[in-house]
């Protein structure tokens, strides 16, 4: 046929219903936008029957800018539209053009311009600033070059969706290996294929997946077991290959995991893969079409996924053992209980209640009978938990000696739970007794998640462990608050310390017999942000267990020190500035490096410098104590030791230690004014005579303690009756006062 029959047969009018009907299987689609009825008509006449690249062509038809937009918007896969560049309005078919590439996202989709007004849109303008594959005149598309531009525009487009393609399902392949790593068992792991494969392809996950039994490669015996199946194949789940009733499918499962390679045919496929292992694979999955060459080779990279998931199956179920579940005992861990507690949430179960068992003395049972006697008594404790509480109640080993418990309200009353412990427990046919201190919290209207209730039930136990060892307490709402406020506390005292919101305060020290000022103590203060003063007793605690009295301390050293040497230069220091020393600083390594760079910076003698230590801390008697002890005596700075008498005192420390003086707590001053008198301060004064120490009371609050302390003995007092803890520049105040007019005595 010459250009001149093409012409005539795409300008032929024809009366008749042109659009050709729908063809069978998959097809290209076509949009065809034009306002003009004809061009509809004419152009489906020249592509009748039509094959490009083996695939009919489907045309989709809109008349306006409105109504495409509105077709496009439900549509997609389109892969050419003609269309025209003048409808509606002048700018229509470039508007449109806009909204497919800008809104749409369509960037795959092949647009060829036509207009039937040439030179009306220029083609280099428009080509140039649109998104377009090509820019036709309506005369120009006869049907051989109307075939011809549809063809090297559905080349384009199916190259362009393969790339695509080839990127996407690279990318799946790789989520859905990560995705296999998490699963549980063969199981999941062979659901999770169907899944992924069918969605690797494009297509509804209809199918079956068989596995080889216990049988061994090579035996005629193995037996394949249906151990995943989805859509309409559900029903084979667990069935043997060979009762499958479908011939189809028996026998593509059998070709498969006998020859070990995949089948594919028009309407199925059928995938195999194996690891390392003697366990290998085969899936069948339905098809709606034949696959293309790309989705094959996506799926051999996938199968050789697969093959390397299923090797690290065995690996990953150990790895996830190890991580949830405890080895010595095979009970679940603290990650599975916190889990555990998040699930029990969410299945609106009865009213659950979070118990945690902590055994008194564990580490005492250690220590003294060795390792293995206390994983045997563990053993034993866990035994016991499930026999007694049975599978109602989910049982956990959270850390050392301590044990979780999730169950109904019902099934963890305190008193039953330490019912469980009265019997003594048979270790080594020796009867070893034990008790258990709890703590728990109602999950009944609780709104933390599953980590939140477990540190709320450590908080209660650890409330049981403090106040008495064998008992249970269960967390409240006030607990909750005080552990909060702590919390905030320390968190401003650290920004106190890094702002300088601390600062010292200095109380005289006197002699009691000459009312002679001859020391004073440096006393930390914290005024927070508000202006409240906050009390020593409340974040010194705090500071200690956080480490940052370390820091604080070694500033209140170097502070008071050359607060000493400007009283000193001003010629009214008295003899010594006590300073405290926490037990956490006296256990640093540099603590004597620290002291003498104080001494050495500011200028002090040590020997105006006295260091009050608490009487946990002699009572300790560790080694770096001794030794810390003997390099401050060394260096000529005294020692004096705190609240003397309100702990477990160890006479032989006092009397093998280098102490200079004992200090009597505010307690035992106070006494003085009770019916039982100051008998434990009278004690103090005759051991200090005895042992060749000084004595100083604290507290002293009237002219009766002071009196009475005088008169039993007691070298040197401090007090509000004596001078209140002040600021330097009222200190020196204060002495210039005391100068003028000596205290009486």
């Amino acid at each position: 046929m010459s250009d001149l029959d093409d012409d005539a047969l795409f300008i032929e009018e024809d009366s008749g219903d042109l659009v050709p009907p729908p063809q069978a299987g998959r097809c290209w689609k076509i949009a065809i936008v034009d306002d003009d009825e004809d061009v509809h008509k004419t152009t489906c006449f020249a592509l009748q029957h039509a094959l490009i690249l083996n695939r009919p062509l489907e045309f989709i038809h809109t008349y306006s800018k409105d109504e495409t937009r509105a077709v496009f918007s439900t549509q997609s896969d389109i892969a050419v539209i003609l269309l025209d560049v003048v409808m509606e309005t002048e700018h229509a078919g470039l508007e449109l053009v806009s909204y497919i590439r800008d809104e749409l996202k369509w960037h795959d989709t092949r647009i060829i311009l036509r207009t039937g007004q040439p030179g009306y849109a220029p083609e280099e303008d428009a080509i140039r600033d649109f998104d377009i594959n090509d820019y036709k005149t309506k005369s120009e598309l006869t049907r051989k070059k109307l075939l011809t531009s549809l063809t090297a525009a559905i080349r384009s487009y199916e190259q362009i969706r393969t790339i695509d393609t080839s990127r996407k399902g690279l990318h799946q392949i790789i989520e859905s290996s990560a995705s296999f790593t998490f699963d549980h068992g063969i199981q999941a792991f062979a659901a999770g294929v169907i899944t992924q494969i069918a969605a690797l392809c494009g297509v509804p996950p209809e199918g079956v997946l068989c596995a080889q039994g216990d049988g061994c490669d090579d035996s005629p015996s193995q037996q394949f077991n249906v151990i995943a199946s989805a859509g309409q194949y559900s029903k084979l789940m667990n069935c043997a290959i060979d009762d499958i009733r479908n011939p189809e499918i028996r026998n593509a499962l059998k070709y498969v995991l006998t020859h070990r390679e995949p089948l594919f045919s028009e309407k199925n496929m059928t995938l195999y893969f194996a690891g390392r292992g003697n366990r290998p694979l085969a899936a069948y999955i339905d098809l709606p079409f034949a696959l293309s060459e790309i989705n094959r080779n996506l799926l051999e990279v996938f199968c050789s996924n697969l093959g390397v998931c299923l090797d690290n199956l065995t690996l990953v179920n150990q790895l996830k053992n190890h991580a949830y579940r405890d080895q010595l005992l095979s009970l679940p861990n603290r990650l599975r209980f916190i889990g555990q507690i998040d699930s029990s949430r969410h299945a609106q179960a009865a009213p659950q209640m979070v118990a945690l068992i902590d055994i008194d003395d564990f580490a005492e049972i250690n220590d003294v009978l060795g390792h293995h006697y206390g994983d045997l008594l563990l053993q034993a404790v866990a035994d016991r938990l499930g026999k007694a509480l049975g599978d109602e109640v989910f049982i956990a080993r959270i850390s050392g000696d301590v044990f979780g418990l999730l169950g109904n309200e019902d099934k963890l009353l305190p008193e039953q739970l330490k019912q469980l412990f009265s019997t003594p427990y048979l270790i080594n046919e020796t009867a070893h007794s034990v008790s258990c201190s709890i703590g728990m919290v109602a999950l009944d209207g609780y709104e933390g998640d599953g980590a939140e209730a477990l540190k709320d039930a450590s908080i209660a136990l650890k409330r049981s462990k403090t106040m008495q060892r064998g008992s249970f307490t269960v967390f409240t709402r006030k607990m909750g608050i005080e552990i909060r406020e702590r919390a905030t506390l320390m968190q401003n005292l650290h920004r106190a310390f890094d702002a300088e919101r601390l600062f010292l305060m200095y109380q005289p020290q006197i002699e009691l017999n000459s009312g002679r000022f001859i020391g004073m103590e440096a006393l930390i203060r914290w005024r927070s942000d508000e202006g409240e003063m906050i009390p020593p007793v409340d974040f010194i605690p705090l500071a200690e267990y956080s480490g940052l009295i370390v820091s604080l301390g070694a500033w209140v050293l170097r502070t008071a020190c050359f607060y000493m040497v400007r009283l000193q230069k001003a010629g009214i220091a008295p003899l010594r500035i006590a300073i405290n020393v926490s037990v956490v600083q006296f256990r640093q390594e540099d603590f004597i490096l620290n002291v003498k760079k104080a001494l050495d910076d500011s200028g002090l003698n040590p020997q105006h410098l006295e260091l009050e230590i608490t009487e946990s801390v002699t009572v300790a008697g560790t080694a770096i104590f001794e030794q810390h002890l003997h390099a401050l005596k060394k260096m000529g700075i005294q020692i004096a030791i705190d609240d003397f008498g309100t702990g477990f005192s160890s006479l032989s420390y006092l009397d093998k230690l280098p102490v200079d003086r004992l200090k009597i707590d505010r307690a035992f001053v106070t006494q003085i004014d009770t019916p039982g008198g100051p008998r434990i301060a009278e004690l103090i004064t005759q051991l200090g005579r005895k042992l060749g120490l000084a004595v100083i009371a604290e507290g002293i609050e009237t002219q009766q303690h002071w009196d009475k302390l005088k008169a039993m003995g007691c070298h040197e007092g401090q007090g509000f009756f004596i001078g209140r803890p002040m600021l330097e520049d009222d200190l020196i105040a204060w002495v210039a006062q005391q100068q003028a007019k000596p205290i009486s005595c």
